[in-house]
């Protein structure tokens, strides 16, 4: 019985200090790779989290040098549709704004999750706009953890 009550407090412990790092969310598109590339080289190789980049189709698709332990997602508009059930193909935006949402919600669905986390959107204003409304308004983060280009006047 000793060395099971050791064994879950073990386990609570590495789950606490899993959960307390700090996590990264950046968002891009085809226009904003340069950006990218700045952003990407100020994380320290520690960084975790993860990239959502939109483009427009498979050919734009080219290497991202991320942390190791930073996730990368190519988002490519032309294998996607836009809004369901309209058949309408996807909008410049929509990708990125959909996977981001997404993302949130389930990484940030606890309590205190998004207090660790940084979001950097760097896209295009329609899904940068969502994505800034969705965070802040729905899960209720800090508009000091998220940065994005001051021209789109968010936060």
């Amino acid at each position: 019985m000793t060395t099971a009550i050791r064994t879950t407090a073990r386990a609570e412990r590495r789950a606490t200090r899993r959960s307390a790092k700090a996590q990264h969310l950046i968002v891009a598109d085809e226009g904003s790779l340069a950006e990218l590339e700045a952003a990407l080289t100020t994380l320290p190789l520690c960084a975790t989290g993860r990239v959502f980049i939109e483009v427009p189709d498979a050919e734009s698709i080219s290497t991202v040098t991320v942390p190791p332990r930073m996730t990368v997602t190519w988002l490519p508009r032309a294998s996607r549709s836009g809004a369901p059930g309209t058949g309408s193909r996807c909008a410049q935006g929509a990708a990125a704004a959909r996977a981001a949402i997404a993302w949130a919600d389930e990484m940030l669905c606890c309590d205190g999750a998004g207090q660790s986390t940084t979001v950097t959107l760097l896209g295009g204003y329609l899904g940068t706009a969502d994505i800034a409304e969705h965070l802040t308004e729905r899960l209720g983060m800090d508009r000091a953890r998220i940065t994005a280009p001051d021209r789109f006047g968010l936060l």
